[in-house]
């Protein structure tokens, strides 16, 4: 780093004071990122300056929200997301199924249309894909984050929360069941004519032992007009199905199986 003149280190730092990023500063002089980062932080030492990542937090800055993304990403969230806020290390995580590759990249594509700024990554984990993007701010997004289980303590949606899971119904379900859901084939057989014969039905399932979740599951079911019933198993109520064929009809239309 010493190698630079004086007068190309000035240079530099009088393009990154304008607010130039370090990538654009070190390719127009040609000089390693690296290099340009660390001039960057010793500017900001030298002038007393404490930094503050950047943010485009809808929150926090005023932009707006998609919130057809947020809907959906917001229904992944409840169900098999969760979020780190520590000094040093802030994100958001989405598990995913490792070989349903086309719900890896709906994850992602939701969280950069909620909010562009961060990075995302994957990582995979034993049979499954965790989707990741490092801001400090999601939790401004999700209040519903806090210490322990969500099953084990109170979730509720924010009034602003609850009018875009109003507006974009169909989003926020899709985002549960591709979660929390399955889309599956029962069969039967019923006597017909002294023979019996096999019938097959779809249903789908939407399964959080969260009794809030589920709550806020059914209701946008209801405010759609899609039928549902409980499925209790071993004596717990965790299942959410629904199995009428019009209500699938409509499920299939708007929301699908996982892929």
């Amino acid at each position: 780093m010493d190698q630079h003149s004086p007068t190309l280190r000035a240079q530099a730092v009088t393009l990154m004071r304008q607010g130039i990023p370090n990538r654009v500063v070190a390719e127009r002089l040609n000089i390693p990122r690296g290099t340009i980062g660390w001039w960057r932080s010793e500017d900001r030492k030298a002038r007393g300056e404490t930094y503050e990542q950047p943010t485009d937090c809808p929150q926090c800055t005023g932009r707006e929200l998609d919130e057809t993304a947020y809907a959906y990403l917001l229904g992944l969230y409840l169900g098999d997301g969760h979020i780190i806020a520590k000094r040093k290390q802030h994100h958001l995580s989405i598990f995913c199924n490792a070989e349903q590759t086309g719900l890896i990249a709906a994850a992602e594509e939701a969280m950069r249309q909620v909010m562009p700024l961060p990075s995302v990554a994957t990582r995979y984990k034993q049979g499954c894909t965790e989707v990741k993007s490092f801001s400090k701010h999601w939790p401004c997004l999700f209040p519903q984050h806090g210490p322990g289980r969500k099953h084990e303590r109170k979730i509720a949606l924010e009034p602003w929360q609850q009018e875009i899971v109003d507006a974009h119904p169909w989003d926020f379900i899709r985002g549960l069941i591709h979660s929390d859901g399955c889309r599956i084939t029962n069969w039967t057989t019923r006597l017909v004519s002294g023979v019996r014969k096999r019938y097959e039905y779809p249903r789908y399932f939407f399964t959080n032992k969260s009794d809030d979740i589920r709550d806020l599951f059914t209701r946008a079911l209801d405010a759609l007009g899609v039928g549902w019933t409980h499925c209790t198993r071993h004596g717990n109520p965790f299942n959410i199905s629904v199995a009428r064929k019009a209500d699938v009809a409509l499920m299939d239309v708007h929301v699908g199986p996982k892929h």
